[in-house]
């Protein structure tokens, strides 16, 4: 099954590619061979999981998106103090390529404009230009999580054609910026402008910054975790230049743009994000690049200061209807046939405020599932929330699922509306499968009735009295006189039987057919079915310990035959047939202790 996730990316591409505006690079010529119809959207999680759509594989240059990087990689050669003796942290407000210098030391405004990357430049580790050189793409290479190359003829057009860089070098070595040879440093800015990536390689760039340093496919350090905190700080406040404010308003993630047509996007322990568009805008970013960074944040609610989780904390415990099945009591063929098919009815235990990446981590795992699953049960008890993109995210997934015949239901969250108003409201008009039941007993059952209908084992079953539980072993002659003692009544469905706390009538019901559910009352005013009762099963029986009170309620799940018998009619029979009393107490004792242990695999399972 296609993840959502994967079906929104194309979606959102299929959108974009519409989009005309916007012009290529040309002060660099190279840049302005690109075809402009280029376009390309990856997404990478915490657990390296890439979703990729569109020229994906189309390498370009990274241009100044590897300016973070380098950055990084000087902060973790030269330390903090050192480097900001050399680069600020403020931001500019100026084109990237403006000459923003603090007027008393010379330093750069930040290093994301072209000063201050050219001094970082010469910041990293190394005797000589070309250790240095071995040493920034070797880091670059790092974040990307595989060997990273430069397109030569891209790097011989940003040399030959440089010349406001070439000043901006000169004047960082008049300030004591730059401490060796200012061209050799200017070289290697060119160089590591001029390293190749492709769309999926700037989200896992992304990726292992959102994911503190550490890239999450490889497992390697690219970054010691605290310079992390200050390369996205300067991401979020300069990355997109006199854009930046803009940018951090409307979208919230820290960000960084190249005049390639790449931009890069990151949300701290959650997503890393990379897009390709040729076309820019006049500030130098893509504007495809943009209007997908705006649709995502939107549709994802990836503002860096909206609330969210780490991602697997979304789903807890994970078990099936072998370990925890409903509490109706079956027909043996019918118990038979559950316990060897139960495993297909998972549990998922959803946790916390759920976010579209916990979302993302949820259906992940419920797809690596599908092969043995043929219904999923989403228990909602410890969720605190759920936002309107993630409950769309989860409502697509659960049409999927069901067009591979797997069926996802909600239960327990009664009472929490904000959770059940996005879950109903971002489900289809014309989808009726949506399904919320208010406990897991109920959730369950449904699923097992939905095997049971594969199986064509949920047929109307009829049964006769000497059938049921409570009368088993009773000599012909005993069952007789039940017979002929007992009297017939049908129920309708939804038709209450019993109630809760009213005197008992002294009554004992046998079902012949249909079931009935056993509910007690919760403090908030629900009910809590504790178990289910279909043809062979009696209720009531209680009354036989001298029990004065009914301690639940009984209703008809549907059309209900039942026989029913006086505790009186029992005394007298039992007065000239001893047997009868005892027969019922050894099966309501038997009955008792099974109940016991369902009751207890159920805690087992539940712990």
């Amino acid at each position: 099954m296609q993840s959502p996730i994967q079906v929104y990316l194309d979606s959102l591409r299929t959108r974009l590619a519409s989009m005309q505006g916007g012009e290529l690079a040309n002060y660099i010529p190279e840049l302005s061979k690109a075809d402009p119809s280029w376009l390309s959207i990856s997404l990478v999680t915490m657990d390296g999981v890439a979703y990729s759509t569109g020229d994906s594989e189309q390498q370009f240059t990274i241009q100044s998106i590897s300016k973070p990087f380098v950055f990084a990689t000087a902060l973790a050669d030269r330390g903090v103090d050192f480097v900001t003796r050399k680069v600020g942290v403020e931001p500019s407000g100026d084109a990237f390529n403006s000459i923003s210098l603090n007027p008393k030391t010379g330093a750069p405004l930040n290093p994301m404009i072209n000063a201050g990357a050219i001094a970082t430049a010469s910041l990293v580790s190394g005797g000589t230009p070309e250790a240095q050189w071995e040493r920034i793409i070797a880091s670059m290479s790092a974040f990307a999580g595989r060997e990273l190359g430069i397109d030569a003829a891209v790097y011989r057009s940003e040399s030959e054609t440089g010349f406001r860089n070439r000043a901006i070098a000169w004047m960082l070595k008049n300030f004591g910026i730059i401490d060796g040879e200012p061209m050799a440093s200017l070289e290697n800015y060119f160089r590591q402008c001029s390293v190749l990536v492709d769309c999926r390689d700037l989200a896992y760039m992304a990726a292992t910054l959102a994911n503190g340093g550490l890239h999450p496919l490889t497992g390697e350090r690219a970054l010691p975790v605290e310079h992390v905190e200050r390369v996205l700080s300067v991401m979020a406040t300069c990355g997109m230049y006199d854009f930046a404010g803009s940018w951090l308003y409307e979208i919230g993630m820290p960000a960084k743009s190249g005049v390639g047509g790449g931009i890069i996007a990151v949300l701290p322990g959650r997503f890393g994000i990379g897009i390709f568009s040729p076309r820019l805008d006049a500030k130098g970013n893509s504007v495809r690049g943009i209007e997908a960074c705006r649709q995502l944040s939107q549709d994802f609610g990836l503002h860096v200061f909206r609330r969210a989780g780490e991602p697997a904390m979304a789903l807890g415990r994970v078990y099936t209807a072998a370990e925890a099945p409903s509490k109706r009591q079956p027909t043996p063929d019918m118990r038979s046939y559950l316990n060897e098919h139960a495993q297909r009815i998972k549990y998922l235990c959803l946790h916390g405020y759920i976010a579209v990446d916990g979302v993302e981590y949820v259906i992940r795992r419920m797809i690596d599932m599908v092969p043995d699953t043929a219904s999923f049960i989403l228990d909602m008890h410890q969720v605190d929330g759920i936002s309107e993109s993630a409950a769309r995210l989860l409502n697509e997934a659960r049409l999927r699922f069901a067009g591979d015949d797997i069926a996802v239901v909600f239960s327990r969250i009664h009472g929490r509306h904000a959770i059940e108003h996005f879950l109903s409201t971002t489900a289809p008009k014309t989808d009726h499968g949506y399904l919320s039941f208010e406990d897991n007993d109920l959730a369950v059952e449904w699923c097992e009735n939905r095997l049971l209908g594969d199986s064509q084992q949920a047929t109307v079953i009829r049964v006769a009295l000497g059938d049921c539980a409570l009368l088993k072993g009773l000599p012909p002659e005993l069952l007789a006189l039940v017979a002929d003692a007992v009297v017939k009544k049908q129920f309708a469905p939804g038709e209450p039987i019993l109630t809760t706390g009213e005197a008992g009538d002294g009554h004992v019901f046998f079902i012949e057919q249909g079931y009935v559910s056993i509910l007690v009352p919760l403090d908030d005013g629900a009910h809590q079915r504790i178990a289910t009762l279909g043809p062979g099963m009696s209720f009531g029986e209680m009354i036989l310990l001298g029990q004065s009170k009914r301690s639940a309620t009984v209703i008809a799940d549907c059309q209900v035959n039942c026989w029913i018998l006086d505790a009186d009619d029992i005394d007298h029979l039992a007065h000239d047939a001893p047997m009868l009393r005892i027969t019922l107490l050894e099966n309501l004792s038997r009955d008792m202790a099974e109940k016991l242990r369902r009751a207890t695999q159920w805690i087992a399972a539940l712990a």
